[in-house]
């Protein structure tokens, strides 16, 4: 077959002022045939507009255009996403691309730009403007810093300690960190002198250098200039315009300070003499351009018109924020229309009115046939497998991503092995993998797997294409698109660790001392009086009696967050009043008998060889498709997780964590698929009966196809049935049992239990623990919990059970606007409206269910618009899977929800919440729900509604306050750990749910029970009380630390500082000094004597030394008691070397040979590392 671009496009080439209109698209047919006609056409004009009439339009042909002719540049005009007139400015990102946009649209170097409708009405700054304020720098170019600071400011970029967003920049000596608008990356640029030596674009996450380039672009840093001449037009503009005194105005105030305030888009015009349109952005060369509309324009316009103008009327009586008329801001249809009109146009429908000529004619595109999977059938592709032996068109499959194209193909490949019903084999399938759409279009394949972006498949006759996707081949499976693949999993074990996010006042555990507060980080001088001043950091904290503690920033690994009960009511330790030593040894003894009891069941089911349940691949797959939702990343990592464990051979016992959605319960059904096919029965232990009921019902409706009989034990059954349970159960009968407690009684005899699964373990007493834990070491557990208690966290944290998070990480770069506000009509419409427009959804939290009905009637009567579903606790499994199918399919704009939503899944699409009566809410709370929006790369927007903002109690107040500062900041921490802070975390086995830990801090604790563990494993008894590690005091005499003026950031340099002190190896030292040197620069004099200092620490670990002190006069160096060294040596070296002396029992001192040897830092270093040397062939090197 000739190549598919070939052939006569079925849309002839427009000229200059001509029209025509295509109507009969399918699926995504629009995509392939803009890319058709850009391509052949390519020669008759500069640049393509497409006009979109809906947002989301544009968004999908933006990944679909490439997917047909990636040789074309296409690019996006996305829309501000605010409605006009709007208290919000535009988020950063969107104004870095319309600003790159409309810049490549001027110099002619896109091919096709699409453009919403809507988003083409606005009026823009003039192209002079952005021509003329956008620089460039390359390599070799020289440079002025002060200059460019200047010129940075006033292009509008903001000067912020590390760069992670477009309009941001950062000076540090001799680097300058940038993100140009426009740019999908940073860039770092290394100055030599006022000459740029070297520029590199680098990671905003991890904030190290990826890869060398050539030149930047640097663009404007808003739509508008903000200069001081500019600022001047723009005040005496405003006072021509409006009338009233104009410092009465927020935004006038504030422009006359320098501060471009939210929201001033709305007075653009304003900043120039003339504004101008999109049509003005057209390439200068002259040459024709082509306008192509998607859907309904005129109508789009006209509704978006209609908005404009009621919010026009409605606002324009505020004396205090004067707007201007909407003709001002706006095109209206018929100037929109006449500027369109001279050039040539190219309209397409989905299906409009067919005249005659056309309707003889066959049309262009179909609708794909029935190809969809059915696995139940003797065949499942056998629809498939029937297009493809016709063999009419050449049919290409389109995946989602490379994992699900191996998928695919593994299914195929399966396929081709089931033998016909009448015998004899069936057409087998061999797909050739394709790396894109296009190889395929212009290839001879008869059939192929690519991946690729293509949301809706269609037919193409007259190339003799098809297209299927996986929306037509698995028709069951609601299938959501998901921007990027990184999503990460989270890390249960980070939340601890990291001190980047510490408070001033914030509860902190010192081993040694018990529990501060920081007060932040002080410089100390430690140098004798008279000398030259030696500069260290330290961490400031305050104990009892406001007595205060210095620690050292090279031993911050001995200070850890405090995890206990509440932070604000931590208990203050006393220093040197022996209350702590206390603290620990109550804790120590506990530890010690919690530790104990955890080997003998450990080695209980070490021993016991568990069960390898074996299972087919095949009907696995069947089993976990009829689940309708796509796996987020977490759950997908705890059903591997989960199925690796029982098909290993040791039986497994592990928690998974989750809230309320079904994350955990498909994670269950999964597990007990897996038991009941491997011939063993499963019990389900739930803690109440109408939680057994619920599971019973999702239970029998999931394995409905499956020859398995479930049972269910609980007070809603009579005795006779519940006897005839009991007895199917004892003879093995029964597959699954489901029931409360009395599933532990005695008279269930189980004849070949497999698997128990325990729901909500949080609600069982302590005796019917004790129950299963004499269960544990003979059969699999899975253990699903909410809220776990932190006992079991704790256990989990151990590393006693195997441990799986389900509440997918929220994404690093969350700015979410968060607003208290009074609850009132106009807010609610105002948010829900702003969300529906750019096509968003919408969780609106009512946390009543009485209520909640009429909560749904209120918001419709309010916005009749909206499409609105109720979700809440109270519905059956089912029944909330389809409202909660609906929304992610965007069926329904409006979730009105309780906090059922607090995890669960993810709908990218939803990126305004709105919680009614805020103040009843936890911070916790507050932020789970606020999480659930902000996950894609729209603004996102929280409005926390409550009765009367004035009249909150302090704590209300308090929490509302925290949540609206904590809108920048990556607050992980606060989302895992806060059931642990406000509840304490108890014992792990002993019956006491809280306690010790709250007096030493969970971290602590834990750290003690592994130890305590580990030593009683090898056969010792654990010394508790023995400082954690030995922890090496290296005093070098000259200034160790990280200068301010090296790391300004006060959260980076403690965060820095942690990970230093808390390196085991040189490998992870040279590491972290790679990427000092790679973010900040090259090593100032201190932060060399600070790594210095580490590499010390980790050289004399093993030797006992307690404390070095180095200065220019002496070497002292002070041991622990008993120490790891044969003391024969040390007199040996004593008596052999007169420079070093015995100073005391447990000291050695070094002098130097002649005066000065000592003076330089490498002199000592080198002295020390020589005496190491020689104590090394002695130290009995303990393998601790």
């Amino acid at each position: 077959m000739s190549d598919g671009t070939n052939q006569a496009p079925p849309i002839p080439a427009p000229r200059a002022g001509q029209r025509f209109t295509f109507s009969g698209l399918v699926g995504s047919a629009g995509a392939a045939l803009i890319a058709q006609s850009a391509l052949r056409h390519r020669a008759d004009f500069s640049v393509m507009v497409v006009f979109c009439a809906q947002a989301q339009e544009a968004q999908r042909l933006l990944e679909e255009i490439p997917a047909f002719a990636p040789q074309l540049k296409t690019r996006l005009l996305p829309d501000w996403e605010i409605l006009p007139y709007d208290h919000f400015s535009p988020h950063q990102d969107l104004v870095s691309e319309r600003l790159a946009t409309l810049y490549e649209m001027l110099a002619g170097t896109c091919d096709i730009v699409l453009v919403p409708v809507t988003t083409a009405l606005q009026r823009l700054g003039p192209p002079e403007f952005l021509s003329g304020h956008t620089f460039f720098f390359r390599q070799g170019d020289r440079l002025n810093e002060s200059a460019l600071r200047l010129q940075l400011q006033q292009a509008g970029y903001d000067p912020v300690s590390a760069v992670m967003r477009p309009g941001e920049y950062s000076v540090r000596g001799g680097l300058i960190d940038l993100f140009p608008m426009g740019s999908a990356l940073p860039y770092r640029l290394d100055l030599f002198g006022d000459e740029i030596e070297q520029v590199r674009a680098f990671d905003p996450d991890t904030q190290r250098s990826l890869y060398p380039v050539k030149e930047i672009r640097l663009l404007p840093g808003h739509e508008f200039p903000f200069d001081d001449a500019a600022r001047t037009a723009f005040r005496n503009r405003w006072r021509e315009v409006f009338e009233g005194d104009p410092t009465r105005c927020s935004i006038y105030k504030d422009a006359n300070l320098g501060i471009p305030s939210a929201g001033i888009e709305s007075y653009l015009p304003l900043f120039f003499e003339e504004s101008a349109t999109l049509f003005d952005y057209f390439p200068r060369s002259g040459d024709p351009v082509w306008l192509v509309t998607v859907g309904d324009a005129e109508e789009a316009v006209r509704s978006f018109w209609k908005d404009t103008e009621q919010r026009y009327a409605f606002l324009k009586h505020d004396l205090d924020r004067p707007i201007l008329p909407p003709k001002a801001l706006f095109l209206d249809v018929d100037q929109f229309f006449s500027l369109a009109k001279p050039n040539a146009r190219l309209v397409l429908n989905r299906d409009g009115i067919v005249s005659h000529a056309e309707a003889i004619e066959p049309p262009q595109f179909l609708s794909v046939p029935d190809v969809g999977i059915h696995r139940r059938d003797h065949d499942p592709i056998g629809r498939l497998r029937q297009q493809v032996a016709k063999a009419q068109r050449r049919i290409v499959i389109c995946c989602d991503s490379a994992g699900r194209r191996e998928s695919i193909r593994a299914l195929l490949d399966e396929s081709n092995s089931v033998s016909k019903d009448g015998g004899g084999t069936l057409y087998p399938l061999h797909p050739v993998l394709l790396d894109d759409l296009a190889a395929f279009v212009k290839g001879t394949a008869p059939f192929a797997l690519v991946v690729s972006p293509l949301l809706n498949g269609f037919d193409w006759p007259s190339q003799g294409l098809l297209f299927i996707t996986e929306a037509e081949l698995f028709t069951l499976t609601t299938r959501q698109r998901r921007k990027d693949s990184s999503k990460e999993a989270s890390d249960p074990d980070m939340l601890f660790k990291d001190l980047a996010e510490l408070k001033i006042g914030d509860p902190v555990v010192h081993v040694e001392h018990g529990i501060g507060r920081y007060q932040g980080l002080v410089l100390l001088n430690l140098a004798p009086p008279k000398e030259a001043p030696i500069f260290e950091e330290f961490l400031h904290l305050i104990y009892a009696n406001q007595a205060t503690l210095y620690v050292p920033v090279h031993q911050l690994q001995l200070v850890t967050r405090y995890a206990g009960a509440d932070p604000d009511s931590a208990p203050l330790h006393q220093l040197g009043s022996g209350q702590w030593d206390k603290a620990k040894r109550k804790a120590a003894q506990q530890i010690r008998d919690t530790a104990a009891e955890l080997l003998s069941l450990y080695a209980a089911r070490a021993i016991r060889q568990g069960h390898a349940f074996e299972y087919s691949a095949h009907d696995y797959a069947a089993f976990a498709e009829s689940f309708g939702f796509e796996e987020t990343p977490d759950q997908a990592n705890a059903i591997a997780a989960v199925i690796g464990d029982m098909t290993s051979g040791t039986p497994m016992d592990r928690l998974v964590c989750g809230d309320v959605g079904f994350g955990k319960t498909e994670v269950a059904l999964r597990a007990s698929f897996i038991a009941v096919m491997g011939g063993k029965q499963v019990a389900i232990l739930a803690p109440t009966t109408l939680l057994a009921e619920q599971h019973v019902a999702t239970w029998k409706d999931r394995f409905a196809d499956w020859p398995v009989r479930i049972v269910e034990l609980s007070r809603f059954r009579t005795t006779k049935e519940i006897n005839a349970s009991l007895e199917a159960i004892a003879n093995g009968e029964a597959d699954i049992v489901i029931g409360t407690h009395k599933l532990l009684s005695k008279e269930t005899q189980f004849a070949r239990l497999g698997l128990v699964i325990v729901d909500e373990e949080h609600r069982f007493g302590v005796r019917q623990k004790d129950a299963l834990k004499a269960l544990r070491a003979e059969v699999d557990i899975l253990t699903l919990t909410a809220t776990p208690i932190p006992r079991t966290l704790g256990m989990a944290m151990e590393g006693l059970r195997e441990f799986s998070v389900i509440a997918t990480a929220p994404q690093k770069r969350l700015a979410i606007k968060t607003f208290v506000r009074r609850e009132g009509d106009g807010v609610v419409r105002e948010a829900v409206l702003r969300e529906i427009k750019r096509g968003g959804q919408v969780y609106f939290l009512h946390n009543e269910v009485e209520t909640i009905e009429n909560r749904r009637h209120a918001l419709q009567t309010l916005i009749p618009e909206a499409r609105i579903s109720v979700a809440h606790g109270q519905m059956h499994e089912r029944e909330l899977e389809s409202v909660m199918r609906e929304f992610v399919t965007q069926r329904s704009n409006i979730l009105l929800c309780t906090t059922i939503i607090e995890t669960g899944i993810d709908v990218p699409t939803a990126n305004t919440i709105i919680m009614h009566r805020a103040d009843k809410f936890g911070l916790a709370q507050l932020h789970q729900l606020r999480g659930r929006v902000g996950r894609s790369h729209h603004q996102a927007y929280a409005y926390l509604l409550v009765p009367d903002p004035e009249a909150l109690s302090k704590q209300a107040k308090l929490r509302l306050d925290a949540i609206q500062a904590m809108e920048e900041l990556g607050s992980g921490f606060y989302l895992a750990m806060h059931d642990l802070e406000i509840r304490g975390a108890g014992e792990v086995l002993g019956d006491k749910q809280s306690g010790d830990i709250h007096e030493i801090g969970f971290q602590l604790y834990t750290e003690m029970l592994n130890r305590a563990v580990k030593s009683l494993r090898s056969g010792k008894e654990p010394d508790l009380l023995a400082p954690l590690q030995v922890t090496t005091d290296v005093n070098l005499g000259v200034p160790a630390l990280l200068p301010e003026d090296y790391c300004p950031d006060v959260h980076e340099r403690l965060s820095l500082y942690k990970r230093f002190a808390g390196t085991h190896d040189f490998s992870e030292l040279m590491g972290l000094r790679e990427e000092l040197v790679d973010r900040f620069g090259d090593l100032p004099d201190p932060a060399k004597s600070f790594y210095e200092t580490h590499r010390l620490r980790l050289e004399m670990s093993g030797f006992g030394i307690k404390k070095i002190d180095a200065g220019p006069t002496a070497i002292q160096i002070t041991f622990i008691p008993n120490p790891p060294i044969d003391s024969l040596r040390i007199i040996q070296l004593v008596q052999s070397n007169k420079q070093v002396l015995l100073n005391g029992q447990d000291r050695l001192k070094v002098l130097p040979q002649k005066a000065g040897d000592f003076e330089k830092l490498e002199q000592r270093l080198d002295q020390i590392r020589r005496l190491l040397k020689h104590l090394s062939a002695s130290a009995t090197l303990a393998s601790a």
